[in-house]
Order: structure tokens, then sequence, then C-alpha cells
């Protein structure tokens, strides 16, 4: 049996859908359930990580464990949580931690996922960390402004990153829990081009099918916005990275390809995908 926490988020749910198409026994775990239904046969199992007995409800039965966390955990006991998962009999676990845990080792923001990094790979069971990048799915931040008035706003509007599509990393993560040939490895998971924030701008505007105008931000603009969906340590890296991106994050990453024998999906793609919700 599969356990995916986080099960409700732009991953997580992916991920349960992947899995559960593919016949395996999935356990969706989240704080709550989520607003969608869940695949057929998938079981939900409300359990909160940051509470004494959350691990062990989240992992009872399982075999493999995709471990995702709220922001970047700050909250959470890592060692407590990996330990519980191992005492709980799972035999692999997938953990989601993020790029910027390899090419910002001194940012305090990362920390958490760092020392979340350093747990699994301590564990003794089979484990596999990926670090993806800045995700295409960050674009819904945008998508009341786009709905409302046609119009982005964001930051450092030539800043081109490699964006990941979240059903990329779902698919990676679906491929590294069901089959063998993925323990002790760190996948970095990129999409398969830099694109600017201009240029996303300009690939929802395709997907809506209709202008939409990009409004350059102050970087204190972009924060003072971002701080009121995300946690303030997220909301710094993630400006760290858009504003004085070093050249490993620019950088397209082989690894979605070598997991998955195909490219990764473009930003075009994932705008066209959801423009229902900018639309």
């Amino acid at each position: 049996m599969i356990v995916v926490t986080g099960a409700t988020g732009n991953v997580g749910r992916l991920l349960v859908a992947a899995l559960a198409g593919a016949g395996e026994d999935v356990t969706a775990v989240s704080r709550r359930a989520g607003a969608e239904p869940l695949p057929a046969g998938v079981r939900h199992r409300a359990a909160d990580l940051a509470r004494p007995d959350g691990p062990a409800v989240a992992f009872a039965g399982a075999d493999a464990v995709y471990l995702l966390v709220a922001g970047v955990g700050a909250e959470l006991d890592p060692r407590a949580i990996v330990d519980a998962a191992v005492a709980a009999g799972v035999r692999r676990i997938v953990l989601q931690s993020s790029q910027l845990a390899g090419t910002r080792p001194g940012s305090p923001s990362h920390a958490p996922l760092r020392a979340f990094e350093a747990a699994v790979r301590d564990s003794g069971v089979e484990w596999t960390v990926l670090r993806p990048s800045g995700f295409a799915s960050n674009a819904f931040l945008w998508s009341e402004s786009v709905r409302a008035a046609r119009t982005v706003a964001a930051p450092f509007a030539e800043t081109a990153l490699p964006v990941v599509d979240p059903a990329d990393i779902a698919d990676v993560a679906a491929a590294a829990l069901r089959e063998d040939g993925h323990h002790g490895r760190t996948y970095v998971l990129t999409g398969p081009a830099a694109v600017s924030p201009r240029e996303q701008a300009a690939a929802l505007a395709l997907a809506v099918d209709a202008p939409v105008r990009f409004v350059a931000q102050t970087r204190t603009e972009a924060r003072a916005h971002l701080v009121r969906f995300l946690p303030e340590p997220a909301v710094d890296g993630m400006l760290s990275v858009l504003g004085e991106p070093s050249a490993e994050e620019r950088r397209v990453s082989p690894d979605v390809a070598r997991v998955l024998g195909r490219a990764g999906r473009p930003f075009a793609a994932w705008a066209e995908r959801n423009a229902a919700a900018f639309a």
C-alpha cells in the first residue's frame, strides 16, 4: 500500500490519480479532505504530521510513502516523522524536497527540507529525493488578475527559469514509488526550457485566447503580495531565485527525461491544460 501525504495539493492529487490509474493500493493523506472527490478505490486518511500521533496515523499499513510536507516543513520534526514511517513498516520513501536545498545550502529558508533529506537518507530503508525547481502552477497566483483584468503582475520580467509542471513531478514520483532502480538517487526536476514571467504571461494569453498585459513589479511589491498566500521563508527563497538565479538554477536538468523516457512538459502545455482557471 502506498501512502501519499499532501494528497490534495498540486502534486499530491496528480500522484494519487496516477497511482490509482496504475492499479496501486493508495491512501491519500491530508489534514482534511479535499474539495475534489478521490479516484475510485482510493481511501482518504486525515492526519496532521505536526501532531504527536499524526505520523503513526498517516503511515499505518504502508509499504511505501510519498513524503510531501506543507511549505518547507518548518514546524515539523523530520527525524520523528521518518522514524514513525520506518516503525510502521515502510520500506520505501520518496521525499519531495526543493532544488534550493541543493543550490543554496546556506539558505535558512530551506534548512527544514535539508533536515528531511538527511533523515530520509539515514533511515535505513530505500529512499529517493526529488528536488523540483519552481512550479509552473505558481502561475495560479495570477489567475484572479487574469480573469478580472487580463493582467499579470510579476517582478524580474526577463529572468528565465525552467519551471516544472507538477504533472511531471507526479510522474517521476510514481516511477520512484513503483519501480526498482531509484534507491539512493536525488533527482533535480525542471521543465524542458527556461521561461520568463513575461513569456509565461504570453503563454497564458494564448491559452485563454485573449490579450494579457504584463505589469512589472518591484521586489517589495511582489513580496507584499506573495506573503498573503505563502509562508514568508518560501516567499523570500522564491524571490531570491527569481532575482539572482545561479547558473545551476537556470540549467535544464536531464532527470525528468532520464526517469520517464520523455521530455518534460513546457509551460505552454501547462497553461493550455489549466486555461479554465484563467478564462
